[in-house]
């Protein structure tokens, strides 16, 4: 959840070989083409940097949009995806450094990298580090660590954490080696004796800020001031190029300095002090300002730490390039009622806030809020004044105005980007105007993702901010998940034979909500939740599972014992012989059968939760992802650490799929032309390359539908493929949000699966016609028609698509499409429409989604259906608007 727009820089030890990103396909495994697209949420976390012209996304001001500059880093390099710190060069503008690592403790194996880009990040090479660095760890708001020299660009410094002190480049960027003169690698740590290793961690040198007036364009600045995470001995300064360092005589002490600025026309020092390394902390703080030629510091605080009024540090420093002497700062952290921003245009003589009290608990704002394009932002919150929903933010590290428009600024939130375009508003009296600014940026962490066969395409369990009902992958969702309102979905599923039931589980603070339950019901596809009771002891959300047709639940909370449901959770009852934290799943065809993998173990249900029992299979891995077929009882694909696993028979044995070395997850999408078998999608190991594959054949073979420039760091925590359309993949991420992907390639020739099962005698089934058009001449007005085609076909049952169009001169807003079965025919599921059957006629109208037709758009829907005897297509269809 914690991707970074601009974060921190970490390099080498004494001189340190590139590695070149190899871009190239490295697959031995056939691919498919394949275009890839956010499902756009616009934002989901924390953004603790922004630095204009560049980033770990790189703006586009054409399109108000973001590019994702780091897609390249896969599995191998998840970490490159916490980066620490961004630099761009002020000489040779399209140069562009990113030092990246996600966790310093025990759980991430991985050093961190220094990379850098000559074309804005479309490309980038690898200097490997001794050490790791902390995209995801405390302090990652401070700073900027990583910086280039504007005098002499061959030139950058970078503040390393951990005792690992200051670093410097003189080939931008290939080679490093540490300052040996620097003084101080700096000791804070919020915690240094926590034994998991996270709060321990140390920030340690945290930003670098150069005086370009020290000497001239083409040779190295002389003067530089640094930052260091030490409450006593944070500010240092060199007057000879790094040769020799002195703590800066007269500084403020006891706050830890989260940003530096230098305003080099005034020459003035601005830093911006908290009391802890943040980003969820802040109690007290200041703001000081240095006068470079006398050496005087003056506290400037908008309200100092010595008044009772202070609750909070400061962070989020920025100053206006374009009015010398104007700049913002920003509260680190006011949670209540919201952030502070505070504007000087005197120097931080004197200071405006955002807003102001009037008359508790009314306040007065210099700004207005306007979510339009992500309403979601609200977090469905209604609270009471001084609150307001929107908040204007929290966790506000970063606070940049655009160094060559003094109107806009972006700032990072806990959840997104903001920002304006009209900001000297302020100073006139006005309101300025605040909107997201994050579009293309995606940062969720997904948990896990459903692909119902009929309603909303993608509905999305996310950490942090719940999930989603995705009804237009391409537009942002209206609101996220409430009734109740998760932090985090750890999991979803629906009733295979009634998709509108839905299920989900979550997380939340219990003593925030003690009356809230951590499991919640949809009969409507995911449009309205309400929560069920919940047994004792739960905290966490664990694994829940519908059975096929929504009569019952099977529920496994983390810590808690497996327990089952019949209905919408109104009581819970324990389930016998499945081990606690148990991952569970639900047979897609027999509501009575539900599964749960533990140990190595695969424990089956036959009785509808009540009990289970181990099954004799033995090899598996000890975790992993689990999925059962649709269609086909018994059916189970389980990927883990080691392979990918196959069950015909519900998990009595499997057999291990050849040629797959490791696999994170599995899932199911709609069959390929003329094939029986859902087509499968595994985030999988196959000849050494860890990628996205599909195969259309049961497993037999795999095609490799990402590439070496799509591979979105450790994907696969969530994935599933589109029951409505072939070759739809939709993927999760660790920070990078929720991808769909679609092929780009020619269309896949027909072939003939073989009957699963040997001894069924196939049925004869005659010549079909590929599509049927009705015979309507289109006509002024309103009017629609409605083609069928026929789609996969199996002993006994058939699938089939209809396609509807808008015909007449004038937008429709409902249809209803009719034919008679010139056989026995009877449509047993459908999607996208009601169907309503009576002998051999059906009737259907549209869903609650689909009817407004603007003229000659089309819409669609789907179904599966039984028959005996013959299977011909209806002769004639009719449309008719409502």
């Amino acid at each position: 959840m914690r991707k970074r727009l601009l974060v921190m820089f970490s390099i080498a030890t004494v001189l340190l070989a590139v590695a070149v990103v190899r871009m190239s396909p490295v697959s031995a495994v056939a691919s498919d083409p394949y275009a890839y697209k956010n499902v756009r949420i616009d934002g989901g976390g924390f953004v603790p940097g922004i630095i204009f012209i560049g980033g770990a996304y790189r703006w586009n001001q054409s399109s108000r949009s973001w590019t994702p500059l780091l897609d390249w880093a896969g599995w191998d390099r998840w970490g490159y995806n916490g980066v620490i710190s961004l630099a761009t060069d002020p000489v040779q503008t399209n140069r562009v450094y990113a030092a990246v690592g996600m966790y310093t403790n025990t759980w991430d194996p991985n050093n961190g990298a220094i990379l850098r880009s000559t074309d804005r990040g479309a490309n980038w090479q690898v200097t490997p580090l001794p050490f790791k660095l902390g995209g995801n760890m405390p302090g990652r708001g401070m700073g900027e660590a990583l910086s280039v020299d504007p005098n002499n660009n061959s030139v950058l410094y970078f503040g390393a954490p951990n005792g690992n002190g200051l670093w410097r480049s003189t080939d931008f960027g290939a080679t490093w080696a540490r300052v040996a003169s620097f003084p101080n690698a700096g000791d804070y740590a919020q915690d240094p004796n926590d034994p998991n290793g996270y709060l321990s961690h140390r920030p340690g040198v945290l930003w670098v800020t150069y005086d370009p007036r020290s000497s001239t364009r083409g040779t190295t600045t002389r003067t530089l001031y640094v930052g260091v995470a030490d409450k006593q001995n944070s500010i240092y300064r060199s007057t000879d190029a790094g040769a020799t360092w002195t703590r800066l005589a007269g500084q403020p002490t006891g706050y830890l300095p989260h940003k530096g600025v230098l305003d080099t026309v005034n020459g003035n020092l601005y830093i911006a002090t908290s009391d802890t390394g943040g980003p969820y902390d802040g109690a007290k703080g200041d703001v000081w300002r240095y006068a470079t030629a006398t050496g005087t510091w003056t506290q400037i605080s908008p309200v100092p730490s010595s008044s009772a009024d202070d609750y909070f540090g400061y962070s989020g420093l920025t100053i206006d390039r374009q009015r010398p002497g104007t700049l913002m700062v920003a509260t680190q952290i006011s949670w209540w009622p919201d952030v502070i921003f505070f504007r000087s245009t005197d120097s931080g003589a004197t200071w405006t806030r955002v807003w102001d009290f009037t008359s508790y608990p009314n306040r007065s704002f210099r700004y207005r809020m306007d979510i339009a394009e992500n309403p979601w932002l609200t977090f469905g919150g209604n609270p009471q004044p001084p609150e307001v929903t929107p908040k204007l933010g929290w966790m506000t590290e970063s606070l940049e105005i655009d160094p060559f428009d003094s109107n806009r600024m972006m700032y990072g939130t806990g959840a997104t980007i903001y920002g304006t375009e009209n900001l000297t508003q302020w100073d006139s009296g006005g309101q300025f105007t605040i909107r997201p600014m994050a579009r293309g940026l995606e940062e969720t962490a997904v948990l896990d993702l459903i692909s119902p066969p009929s309603g909303a395409p993608l509905v999305s369990g996310l950490g942090d901010i719940g999930g989603f009902r995705h009804t237009n992958l391409d537009s942002v969702p209206s609101m996220l998940f409430t009734a109740p309102t998760f932090t985090s979905t750890t999991s979803l599923d629906y009733a295979e034979r009634t998709p509108s039931i839905m299920v989900r589980a979550g997380n939340f603070t219990d003593a925030d909500r003690p009356n809230d339950s951590h499991v919640a019901f949809s009969t409507d596809g995911g449009a309205n939740w309400f929560q069920g009771t919940e047994p004792g002891g739960v905290n966490e959300g664990g694994t829940v599972a519908a059975a096929d047709d929504g009569s019952r639940f099977v529920w496994a909370p983390k810590a808690v014992t497996p327990v089952y449901s019949v209905g919408y959770g109104n009581s819970w009852q324990q389930a016998a012989g499945l081990p606690t934290e148990a991952i569970v799943e639900s047979d897609r065809v027999n509501p009575m059968k539900f599964y749960g993998l533990s140990g190595g173990r695969l424990y089956v249900s036959t009785n509808g939760g009540q009990s289970f029992t181990a099954t004799a299979a033995t090899g598996l891995p000890t975790t992993g992802k689990f999925k059962a077929m649709p269609g086909r009882e018994g059916d189970l694909w389980l990927a883990g650490q080691g392979g990918l696993w196959h069950s015909t028979n519900s998990g009595t044995s499997f057999t291990k799929v050849a040629g797959i070395t490791n696999a994170v997850n599995v899932g199911f999408g709609r069959a390929a032309p003329g094939q029986t078998y859902l087509a499968l999608y595994a985030v999988a190991t196959i000849d050494g390359v860890t990628g996205l594959y599909r195969s259309d054949d049961a497993g037999a073979s795999w095609v490799r539908i990402n590439d070496d420039k799509h591979q979105w760091g450790n994907m696969g925590e969530a994935l599933t493929g589109d029951p409505r359309i072939y070759g739809r993949v939709y993927l999760g991420t660790n920070g990078r949000g929720i991808l769909y992907g679609d092929r780009t390639g020619g269309p896949v020739t027909p072939t003939v699966t073989p009957t699963v099962t040997p001894t069924v005698t196939p049925t004869v089934t005659p010549t079909v016609t590929p599509t049927v058009t009705p015979t309507i001449t289109p006509t002024p007005g309103r009017g629609c028609s409605a083609t069928y085609t026929p789609g996969n076909r199996w002993p006994g049952g058939f699938q089939a698509d209809v396609t509807v169009r808008n015909t007449g001169s004038s937008a429709i807003t409902g249809w209803r499409v009719t034919w008679t079965w010139p056989g026995n025919q009877q449509v047993t599921q459908m999607w996208g429409g009601t169907p309503t059957q009576t002998g051999a006629n059906l009737s259907v109208v549209n869903a609650g989604y689909n009817g407004n037709l603007a003229p000659n758009a089309t819409t669609s829907f789907g179904f599966n259906g039984s028959y005996s005897g013959t299977n011909t297509p209806p002769a004639t269809l009719t449309c008719t608007p409502t």
